[in-house]
């Protein structure tokens, strides 16, 4: 099993150090370091956000429609947006965003001094950056279908990086954070490993498109702009294998005009 989970164990061990290291950090910073970090974050977050939502939607256009066809980026966008209205739809009716700010509040008030929201933020904003994003889906589906941790490996440094900074400015939710990188990642490595086919690059694309307008929005928070629920749009990451499939049944060469 280590050869599907290894992967996503090293990136685990890597943001607890990271974290660590910035919790440490964090503590002999002054306020207006703390800030510029989080600013400097946002930006960045601002920029993967473009590439993995603005980008990949041009390139998957590219590359995917027909000869001739100029319908074909339209309907890629209804997907898309369908996907992400519903996932909203879902994690609102569900409460996600609430239910983790209120165990942010609740395992704070018992094991430390800082505000549960503030845990809560810094938990959603490292999740959704450590989980969202190409090297996470492709990383994992190579690892958990190969054994080829490679693309983990290469994020993790980044994680790492990104955890001590994280972690110095929003304290112990980035900490807490690894839970969602060992839920989620090996969730996904194990789904790999057990699925009789991988999923189709059309799946695989809508799914990074989508967690792409889920970094935007972070950083919207990251940087003080609007506060958007982040947790409550997470269900719609999962939904574009569902939403290609159906269309798919429906109308087959709809999204898959080569054969997926």
């Amino acid at each position: 099993m280590w050869s599907i989970f290894n992967g996503t164990i090293i990136n685990a061990a890597v943001v607890l150090l990271g974290s660590s290291a910035g919790l440490l950090a964090g503590a002999r910073l002054p306020e207006r370091y703390r800030q510029i970090m989080l600013t400097c974050l946002g930006l960045v977050t601002i920029t993967l956000g473009i590439d993995a939502g603005v980008l990949k939607f041009s390139s998957t256009v590219e590359a995917f429609a027909p000869p001739g066809d100029g319908t074909y980026g339209a309907r890629l966008a209804i997907v898309m947006i369908s996907c992400l209205l519903v996932g909203a739809i879902i994690g609102t009716a569900l409460r996600l965003h609430e239910r983790i700010e209120g165990a942010g509040a609740w395992i704070h008030a018992r094991f430390s001094k800082q505000d549960g929201h503030t845990f809560a933020e810094g938990f959603l904003t490292a999740s959704v950056i450590f989980c969202i994003g190409p090297l996470t889906l492709l990383g994992c589906l190579k690892n958990g279908a190969h054994g080829d941790p490679s693309y983990l490996y290469i994020k993790s440094v980044l994680d790492g990086f990104c955890s001590l900074a994280l972690a110095s400015s929003l304290g112990w939710g980035v900490f807490a954070s690894v839970i969602t990188i060992l839920v989620f990642q090996g969730g996904l490595s194990a789904l790999a490993y057990v699925a009789a086919e991988p999923l189709n690059d059309i799946s695989l694309a809508l799914m990074t498109i989508v967690g792409g307008i889920l970094l935007l929005a972070t950083a919207l928070l990251l940087l003080d702009i609007k506060r958007i629920p982040v947790a409550n749009l997470l269900p719609g990451v999962f939904l574009p294998p569902l939403a290609v499939a159906i269309a798919e049944r429906l109308s087959p060469g709809l999204l898959l005009p080569t054969g997926g």
